[in-house]
């Protein structure tokens, strides 16, 4: 009996000492198991809200970054086109008439917009150019009739190159102009780009947080012809960002396609 307890005991010391090595640990409760993908292979899910579809002009890879807020009605950031249209009663709470030179006195922007406005129009002087604002807010109703027109004029499917149907227009946010020389040379035509004033906002216009909405050869994308008059109010930071992408509004965002959702 004292040999085999000898023998027993020297076994349980040799079974003890062997487990002394490192226990695999076992996931607690809720915790996943970590995948055996090396940590760089696995790359960031991108959903068409969730990040600009990128900021990388090499085209080499997306840059996960946040996204402003673009369907609040009270945001300047608020995205209309003609996947995501406004209500026929909406109207911005805060239009003011802009202290920069008017087409008509009727033209209003909202607040943010107007003040922003005033300070690019301070610049363009400065350097020896003229602006003035030709038409701004525009209600629900108003775009209804002037679309109506256009359509009575050239056919829908014309119309709806140049012109938005009601409640898909910009203009209806409040945030958005249409811009010419004091003179209105190539108002609210192309040719508008190569004049003066119209280089000048080009180059210029995203400095005081204006974008050219509908750049040349987008159409496709934006669902509109190039206007070169039309600038579009999204505060000085994203202005920046969304004119150093080289990007069109829908491209930046990341909305075409299946982001392009009405709300």
């Amino acid at each position: 009996m004292l040999k085999i307890t000898k023998i027993t005991i020297a076994f349980l010391l040799i079974a003890a000492l062997g487990g002394c090595g490192k226990k695999a640990k076992t996931p607690e409760a809720g915790n996943p198991v970590p995948s055996e993908t090396p940590q760089e292979s696995v790359q960031p899910t991108i959903t068409p809200e969730a990040t600009p579809a990128s900021d990388n002009k090499d085209g080499e890879g997306d840059i996960m970054m946040e996204v402003p807020d673009l369907t609040s009605l009270d945001s300047i950031t608020l995205i209309v086109n003609k996947q995501r249209p406004l209500g026929e009663d909406y109207e911005p709470a805060d239009l003011v008439k802009p202290d920069v030179p008017l087409a008509k006195s009727s033209v209003t922007l909202r607040q943010e917009a107007a003040d922003a406005m005033k300070v690019m129009f301070d610049a363009a002087t400065e350097d020896g150019i003229s602006l003035m604002i030709g038409s701004g807010y525009r209600s629900y109703d108003y775009q209804k009739n002037l679309y109506k027109n256009y359509v009575a004029r050239d056919g829908e499917e014309e119309a709806n190159r140049y012109s938005a149907k009601p409640g898909q227009s910009e203009h209806q946010t409040g945030l958005a102009a249409d811009l010419s020389g004091t003179n209105s040379s190539c108002y609210l035509k192309g040719c508008f780009k190569d004049t003066d004033e119209g280089v000048w906002l080009k180059e210029n216009a995203w400095k005081y947080g204006f974008i050219l909405r509908y750049p040349e050869g987008k159409e496709e994308i934006t669902g509109y012809i190039f206007e070169p008059w039309h600038y579009r109010y999204f505060g000085k930071e994203e202005a920046q960002k969304i004119y150093e992408s080289g990007l069109t509004v829908e491209e930046y965002y990341n909305l075409q396609d299946s982001g392009l959702r009405s709300r």
